[in-house]
């Protein structure tokens, strides 16, 4: 899995010197656009203690813009969840690459009014 999140941590432009929080934006933008198609338009880190909060704007695919057109938010949202699942170990990986530390917990989230995904990871204590 470190190979993977090194491969994604480069595909999102690398990890700029001195800017954890800028890092960890780019390596959620780079795994949005290699798994997903398509990348957020924004994305904003945020680093309090042991939690780490990455928000998400814009992104959608043109299929799941079409499901929320036809008000099918619940099945976009259980599709992201399922996706999530599949891709988690490749955002915790970088995280965990990035931040030097292991993370104990991790959930993805998305709200539709504005459109914002939200990747939430715990990590665990320091040693």
């Amino acid at each position: 899995m470190p190979d993977r999140a090194q491969e994604l941590i480069e595909a999102a432009g690398g990890q700029p010197p001195g800017s954890l929080r800028a890092a960890l934006a780019n390596a959620m933008v780079g795994l949005k656009k290699r798994y997903y198609g398509r990348g957020p338009e924004a994305a904003k880190a945020y680093v309090e203690d042991d939690y780490i909060f990455v928000v998400l704007e814009g992104g959608l695919t043109r299929n799941e813009e079409t499901l929320l057109a036809d008000g099918k938010e619940d099945l976009v949202r259980q599709y992201r969840l399922a996706f999530q699942e599949t891709v988690g170990p490749t955002a915790i990986g970088a995280v965990e690459e990035l931040t030097g530390r292991r993370v104990a917990g991790y959930h993805s989230q998305i709200v539709f009014t504005p459109m914002r995904a939200f990747e939430i990871f715990v990590l665990a204590p320091e040693s």
